[in-house]
């Protein structure tokens, strides 16, 4: 099957347009790829060719180095693709100080995808990705748990199935090592995320002239048997459920407890820092909760604490204070701590923590910890095809490149693992519309004119303006995400599964 070029290619920040050779069907699971150039070269990454891509010698395997959300997805995409891979993850020889699981995938600070409604920034990013075929939103749908509007799932039974597509796909194998080093020669991908062991981190401070650092925080895990429902409430924010028996499971405080709450808090011992981690700034998005209740008595009440949209049945009035728990599994057995992320020492969190009533007698299955965020320079290094400009075979993605967040992470990695496919066959990257939110944050992450470059999630803020203002918010948003979703078929074609694209 002889594949079409591209009729528009850009190298810089302008969309491709109809760029139908960016995509190719999913390979026949136990069928290699060909050798045949005129079916779509195999490429070495040994000599250079035409568009900066390689000439045909044998069949190479590209490295994806790191297992995480944006590991895992441009592994999938680049092995949908038909281009062998090399998928090497440091685990379970060696773990971070966040990991627990051995499993690839692994959710380490929340089991929430955020918003699941279209005209949400949230819910358009993961249709996008559903679009280009992800693996994360496919493995997703099948491991969900109730949230009221929001994507959430049973974080095990996520991380073990991503884990079992990628070890069972035919193109791709498995090394269960750590990447000390940067590859001298051939394409790759760079993934392994905000907690890059030490030898790695050094290398890409050699090459990329530095980086940052920021404190990610992740939040307690109690058993549900433990909450004492006697002091709780079910419903989420405005009746917002898809179960029919509240989502949420909320334990209220009055004035007088949320003051004592406030008080402990913000005097509570936290856990000891890492040399590494002195020099570090708190990140806004997963801020330490402790942190946040310290810019004032009423920061967290009009933050995670927040009683807007919720009714306690037994007074029949709003709380002053509510902590929201969160389904942890499908079971129900575990609850999430909504929003209260924390670097407290664990004795202080049961201490604290249990001056809410519902968690007086609490069980944690997981307490809340803190650990480093590293991430590139990115509007300096990066292109919006998430190649390092001086070195396009280099290619990063995940938080490491400055998105942040889950899915922002795992559609990077998406995009990451397209253009290496690209790069193997010597066409030019593919550059996603700036009007999509995909297309969006790559292009805000490797903007040269952002300065003081700080990690960005999905927000309809980073999209170009409609021609004309909608003053409804909703209605808004709504016309922001249609004029996504028709940009991307533009440039995709108007297939969901884009594995069914026609060549």
């Amino acid at each position: 099957m002889m594949e079409k070029r591209p009729a528009a290619l850009s190298h810089g920040g302008e969309p491709l347009a109809a760029d139908k050779g960016a995509f190719r069907p999913s390979p026949r699971q136990g069928t290699a790829p060909s050798s045949d150039c005129s079916k779509g070269c195999v490429l070495t990454g040994h000599r250079p060719g035409k568009n900066g891509g390689y000439r045909m010698d044998e069949t190479p395997r590209v490295l994806v180095a790191g297992a995480g959300l944006a590991g895992c997805e441009a592994a999938w995409a680049l092995a949908e693709e038909g281009i062998p891979v090399r998928l090497a993850d440091c685990k379970p020889g060696r773990m971070s100080p966040a990991h627990r699981s051995p499993n690839f995938g692994e959710l380490v600070c929340s089991n929430s995808l955020k918003a699941a409604r279209l005209d949400s920034a949230a819910g358009l990013l993961k249709e996008e990705m559903r679009r280009l075929g992800s693996l994360c939103m496919a493995v997703a749908a099948e491991c969900a748990v109730p949230a009221g509007g929001a994507l959430a799932v049973d974080r095990e039974r996520f991380s073990a199935e991503i884990t079992r597509r990628l070890r069972a796909h035919p193109l791709i194998r498995v090394e269960e090592r750590e990447i000390t080093e940067l590859p001298r020669e051939g394409v790759a991908v760079i993934a392994t995320g905000p907690l890059t062991l030490d030898a790695l981190a050094a290398r890409l401070k050699e090459k990329c002239g530095g980086a940052l650092s920021f404190f990610d925080a992740a939040a307690p895990i109690v058993t549900a048997e433990s909450v004492d429902e006697d002091h709780a409430f079910r419903a989420s924010r405005y009746g917002r459920e898809e179960s029919g028996e509240g989502d949420y499971l909320n334990c209220p405080l009055n004035r007088e407890e949320y003051e004592a709450f406030h008080a402990a808090l913000v005097t509570a011992e936290t856990a000891p820092l890492h040399e590494f981690d002195r020099q570090g700034r708190v990140y806004e998005g997963c801020m330490p909760i402790e942190v946040l209740a310290r810019r004032g008595t009423d920061a967290i009440r009009f933050g995670p604490m927040k009683p807007v949209g919720l009714r306690d049945p037994r007074t029949g009035h709003r709380p002053w204070a509510v902590l929201q728990l969160r389904a942890e599994n499908t079971q129900g057995s575990l609850y999430n701590l909504v929003g209260f992320q924390t670097n407290q020492k664990f004795g202080e969190q049961r201490r604290v923590f249990g001056m809410i009533p519902a968690l007086a007698r609490a069980e944690y299955a997981r307490y809340g910890v803190m650990h480093r965020n590293t991430f590139l320079d990115s509007p300096r290094l990066l292109t919006p095809g998430y190649q390092l400009r001086e070195e396009p075979r280099l290619l990063f993605a995940g938080q490491m490149t400055g998105v942040e967040g889950y899915m922002e992470s795992a559609a990077s990695g998406i995009l990451a693992g397209r253009n290496a496919a690209r790069m193997v066959r010597g066409l030019p990257p593919l550059i996603l519309p700036r009007d999509t939110m995909i297309g969006a944050l790559a292009g805000y992450i490797s903007d040269p004119g952002v300065k003081d470059f700080q990690p960005m999630g999905a927000n309809f803020g980073i999209l170009p303006p409609l021609p004309e203002h909608i003053r409804d918010k909703r209605l808004r948003y709504a016309a922001l995400a249609q004029r996504a979703l028709a940009s991307l078929e533009a440039v995709v074609g108007r297939n969901a599964d884009i594995s069914q694209a026609e060549i």
